[in-house]
């Protein structure tokens, strides 16, 4: 838990992430800022039926990428868990997205990183590595 608190409070630090996915060969990134630490995994949120969740549910392997005086890179899958504790948590988190979520996060679709690997670097040299 404290590796995946490490990566997490990076994350927030850094505010905004940027979140690539594939579209056949051809990769897709764009900046992304909800995420949410719940039940002892890490949450990003994408609004429903967009590319990106297309995407995703046609290839859960993505990587995040997210900068705060040094860089972080996750490689992982993302799993779909649309739970309302989940939405909810999110919404709790971040009020500012109700109006857009619903009450309980109905209109985005919640997902957890899974065999996830984060590398920390440095100037371009890799300082930790971090799987979780």
């Amino acid at each position: 838990m404290e590796d995946i608190q490490k990566v997490f409070d990076f994350l927030q630090k850094a505010g905004t992430f940027y979140l690539a996915t594939v579209e056949g060969d051809q990769p897709r990134v764009r900046p992304y800022g909800a995420m949410l630490l719940f039940e002892g995994k890490i949450y990003i949120m994408a609004f429903g039926k967009t590319n990106a969740t297309r995407q995703i549910a046609d290839n859960q392997k993505a990587e995040i990428c997210a900068f705060k005086g040094k860089t972080l890179r996750i490689e992982c899958k993302l799993v779909e868990d649309n739970r309302q504790e989940v939405g909810r948590a999110l919404v709790e988190k971040m009020p500012i997205l109700k109006d857009a979520l619903g009450e309980n996060g109905e209109n985005g679709v919640m997902y957890y990183l899974k065999d996830a690997k984060a590398d920390f670097f440095k100037m371009m040299e890799l300082e930790e590595t971090i799987c979780f």
